[in-house]
């Protein structure tokens, strides 16, 4: 992610303004919210896998080969394919799961490392209960965003 950042920011300098890391992006995460990292990636596994299966013949995760991608159709080639886990993606960065002080960590971290950086979303992997979206979010603006407060200028409604 850096190296698009980071040439995102020179293409808008090259324009004339003088940009910081982050400017005018926002960067997403699929993140599920429990007691440990452990728990996360437990509950969210299956809903990792299939997000994976949707997008990835898109060619929407980034992560994938053109082998993988074709690998994945394969009930018996998609096991031995290397496809990317949950867990790599956790320890990746990509995937935000645990408690909500890991969380904020590691938002305060990205917060840190591209300093233009306003907007963040967040959201579930395709085929996640609403009910559990809904669970997660209510926590998420309960737990998390409070860290954040103030950080806003402007602020939209939800209607």
């Amino acid at each position: 992610m850096d190296n698009v950042v980071g040439k995102y920011r020179d293409a808008l300098v090259r324009t004339g303004r003088d940009a910081q890391l982050g400017e005018d992006l926002s960067i997403g995460f699929h993140f599920y919210l429990a007691d440990s990292e452990e728990e996360g990636i437990r509950a969210a596994a299956k809903y990792y896998e299939e997000n994976l299966k949707m997008f990835g013949p898109l060619r929407l995760v980034r992560a994938l080969s053109d082998e993988q991608i074709e690998a994945m159709s394969d009930p018996k080639r998609a096991p031995t394919a290397g496809l990317p886990t949950i867990e790599q993606a956790a320890k990746a960065g990509g995937f935000l799961c645990g408690p909500p002080e890991r969380v904020i960590e590691k938002l305060k971290a990205l917060e840190a490392r591209y300093p233009g950086l306003e907007r963040v979303s967040v959201s579930h992997p395709v085929g996640t209960p609403q009910n559990l979206i809904l669970e997660q979010l209510e926590r998420f603006a309960k737990d998390v965003m409070p860290a954040f407060k103030g950080r806003v200028a402007v602020t939209a409604s939800a209607g």
